[in-house]
């Protein structure tokens, strides 16, 4: 167990934590405590990766642990944010999707014995959410801006680089296992 191993974990620890900070919320609320503890989570994805790449800690576990801690955290707030009627259902019911159909592609890809690693897309997809999700939780006017409204729009934009990433992700499938 590395630090970067022990951030993964970390982050998968705090979102029970951050679903019972949520129960109790309602579609008006702004939602602070849920917010402090999806940021910190949200820090941690940042911070696991950066630091096993940069003192070359990366390890079998943390390949496996960190995307499952991604996607548990990002799909648990993604719900929530459903339940309090701050996103669209389909537009979640497309975010998952994608990430199962993007799970299942690197899945037989590596069956036959070729990796396709995450690219900058994806990144930039998971930084949209968890902008999107932030924004979100905190809501309507707060601190003089409309949160809602800038949540919306990021929702909008991760939805729409999850799909172009999940066309990526295909056409890289399809070169790799000589399909095209």
């Amino acid at each position: 167990m590395n630090i970067p191993n022990l951030l993964s974990m970390l982050r998968i620890i705090l979102i029970p934590l951050f679903i019972i900070l949520l129960l109790p919320a309602r579609k008006e609320s702004v939602c602070i405590w849920p917010f402090v503890v999806f940021a910190l989570a949200s820090i941690t994805d940042f911070l696991d990766g950066y630091i096993a790449r940069s003192t070359n800690q990366v390890t079998k576990v943390g390949k496996l642990l960190d995307p499952i801690a991604d996607k548990i955290l990002i799909a648990s707030a993604l719900i929530f944010l459903v339940q309090l009627q701050r996103v669209s259902a389909w537009i979640v019911v497309v975010m998952i999707a994608r990430e199962f159909a993007v799970t299942g592609i690197r899945a037989m890809a590596s069956a036959e014995g070729v990796v396709i690693p995450a690219d900058r897309l994806g990144k930039y997809k998971m930084g949209a959410q968890i902008t999107a999700i932030l924004m979100l939780l905190l809501n309507n006017h707060f601190f003089f801006l409309d949160w809602h409204v800038l949540g919306t729009i990021a929702i909008w934009v991760a939805m729409l680089l999850a799909l172009l990433s999940a066309v990526q992700y295909s056409i890289r499938f399809a070169r790799a296992m000589d399909f095209s």
